[in-house]
């Protein structure tokens, strides 16, 4: 993975391969997609479980481009020889990090990885939550100075890291058959979608992108706190690119109103934030990343995603979601709540640890 490499034509080739997502992202929105969401980990998985029925009112449509990132990543292996199932660490911490991340992403309205969209796109409300976001990966980071893991994945027999991919090819299979809501042409309802070719052919060398550069938001955020920084720099080139983009297109805004899919409670965006970060970290990496290391193959990174599914279905579910209008009552207690349970599982591992 190219940023994860020392020599400077690996970083060369990383930062190049980053830039390409931010455009890849950008070039998304401005074929439909939701403002500033060109390609969103959660927010996809949240509308995939609603259209598998897992929830009443909300987001429900199944999103090509899940299924283009991880086939992506899948024949970037594939190409390379390179393709090794891996799982084994703790299913259960991680389908629990999951939940947490997928609830959080949905009270700030976005995962990791559209907060860097939201950040490129001008959103300011972004940018007052990057500090949260940067204490909930400092916080991981302590925990994992104490002695926290989240265990440790083995190589396994290949149908065990080949079970997220197939999911995802069944679900794909059954949104083309007519079988779940999505957009096909002459389906103009439901949220804002590109057409559904283009979300795939731009979301399959998205994802093989992801693979071949080892792109990571919370990777990004840790480089912050010491140490070299390649993706650190690769995150700010997604972000020049992503907005150069946008500003292109006519759709770059500047400014805290009127931005998509975004709500200005500071201390709540602040707050979900930090929980995003701090169960991406102690789950090793953001959703987006996640999806991406199922596509290669890891078994445990697709029970983290399966996690952020079931935590979009009962943000909305339990109406713990965000909106333009703002965060719900309940929202805002699940985030206190998310923060406390996290914490605390965080400190008592990495405590069991130097025991």
């Amino acid at each position: 993975m190219w940023l994860r490499e020392a020599t400077p034509r690996a970083r060369a080739l990383g930062l190049g391969a980053c830039a390409a997502i931010g455009a890849l992202a950008a070039a998304l929105v401005l074929l439909g997609n939701p403002g500033n969401m060109g390609l969103c980990g959660a927010c996809f998985l949240r509308d995939v479980a609603g259209s598998l029925g897992l929830f009443a009112a909300g987001p429900q449509i199944f999103r090509p481009e899940l299924m283009g990132l991880m086939l992506g990543a899948l024949l970037w292996k594939l190409s390379r020889g390179e393709l090794r199932a891996r799982s084994g660490s703790h299913a259960a911490t991680r389908l629990f990090l999951g939940v947490w991340m997928g609830i959080a992403a949905l009270v700030f309205l976005g995962c990791p990885f559209r907060l860097l969209q939201r950040l490129g796109g001008g959103d300011l409300h972004a940018w007052l939550a990057l500090p949260g976001f940067l204490v909930g990966v400092f916080v991981a980071r302590r925990c994992e100075q104490r002695g926290y893991k989240v265990g440790t994945t083995s190589e396994v027999p290949l149908p065990v890291g080949l079970l997220g991919p197939l999911f995802f090819a069944l679900i794909g299979g059954a949104f083309l058959l007519g079988a779940l809501r999505g957009p096909l042409a002459g389906d103009p309802g439901g949220p804002p979608h590109a057409p559904w070719m283009w979300a795939l052919v731009l979301a399959l060398p998205a994802g093989t992108l992801l693979s071949a550069s080892g792109f990571c938001a919370i990777s990004a955020a840790r480089q912050v706190f010491g140490g070299p920084r390649p993706m650190l720099l690769a995150c700010g080139a997604l972000i020049a690119s992503y907005a150069l983009v946008l500003a292109l297109g006519g759709s770059f805004r500047l400014g805290f109103a009127s931005q998509p899919i975004a709500h200005g409670e500071w201390l709540w965006n602040a707050l979900s934030t930090t929980l995003l970060g701090l169960c991406g970290a102690l789950a090793g990496g953001c959703p987006v990343r996640q999806i991406a290391m199922s596509g290669e193959g890891n078994g445990d990174a697709f029970v983290t995603t399966m996690g952020i599914l079931l935590g979009g279905a009962i943000a909305h579910g339990a109406g713990l979601a965000s909106s333009a209008a703002g965060t719900t009552a309940a929202g805002r207690v699940a985030v206190l709540v998310g923060l406390l349970l996290v914490a605390l599982y965080g400190a008592w591992m990495a405590r069991l640890a130097q025991r």
